[in-house]
């Protein structure tokens, strides 16, 4: 059977119009991410790392290229297409946390079980939520829960249907320094346990060091990697003008 990466996207691309001119946002990206391999993307404000992640996971339409996820191409699938894909086999934590306030962490955790249809959802939610060290918390709306406790409902959502995939936007960058350390403990564990590929990105060096690999973005391009504390610059074509 043929190798098949998790994650990958060949000559991706976004372009957006700004006025009488169009904006390239990403420009030729290629990637693979292997099965349970966590891979960080670094750059400067306004490199391309949000977009990347967003048209990894299809919440956007790339302008040139393709990204398939379990081998599946994203180009051509409906919305709805789109949307079952990443209830299957993905998750998010975001870092703006993005928790239903009208729920409480319980039944935040529980919502994609139960658009799953699992048996157990309340059950698998309970036990995700005393994983996290929230058990006491359940029934705490996010309003009544501190910036790392609702991080720690959003992994626990996040990696409630266990899903082999898992992409982070900056997931600490609201959190202080001793409380980021101990959701990146809990990304490990978790990740060790269910096998996900994990794309982060974050501007945090220490949490880049974290990573098996990390991809380095400038003006949309993919400029550097390193892999296991050995860093490599990437050729790229020669800016147009």
């Amino acid at each position: 059977m043929a190798h098949v990466p998790r994650i990958e996207c060949r000559g991706l691309g976004k372009r957006l119009a700004s006025g009488s001119r169009m904006l390239t946002i990403l420009d030729e990206v290629d990637l693979a991410v292997e099965p349970g391999e966590f891979v960080a993307v670094r750059g400067p404000s306004g490199s391309g790392k949000s977009t990347l992640l967003g048209l990894l996971a299809g919440l956007d339409r790339p302008s040139a290229g393709e990204v398939l996820l379990q081998g599946h191409s994203l180009n051509g699938l409906s919305e709805d297409e789109l949307a079952d894909l990443r209830r299957q086999h993905v998750g998010f934590v975001f870092q703006a946390f993005q928790l239903l306030g009208n729920l409480t962490a319980h039944e935040n955790v529980g919502l994609p079980l139960e658009l799953l249809g699992v048996r157990d959802a309340q059950a698998r939610a309970e036990a995700l939520l005393a994983r996290v060290g929230l058990a006491e918390r359940a029934h705490h709306y996010p309003s009544q829960l501190s910036g790392g406790e609702q991080q720690r409902v959003a992994l626990a959502r996040a990696f409630a249907p266990r899903p082999k995939i898992l992409f982070a936007d900056e997931p600490t960058g609201n959190l202080d320094a001793a409380t980021g350390e101990s959701i990146l403990a809990l990304f490990g564990e978790l990740r060790a346990e269910t096998d996900a590929s994990i794309v982060l990105v974050t501007h945090d060096e220490a949490v880049a060091a974290l990573a098996d690999r990390t991809i380095h973005l400038e003006r949309g391009r993919v400029v550097a990697t390193s892999d296991a504390g050995r860093s490599e610059p990437v050729a790229t074509p020669a800016d147009a003008g």
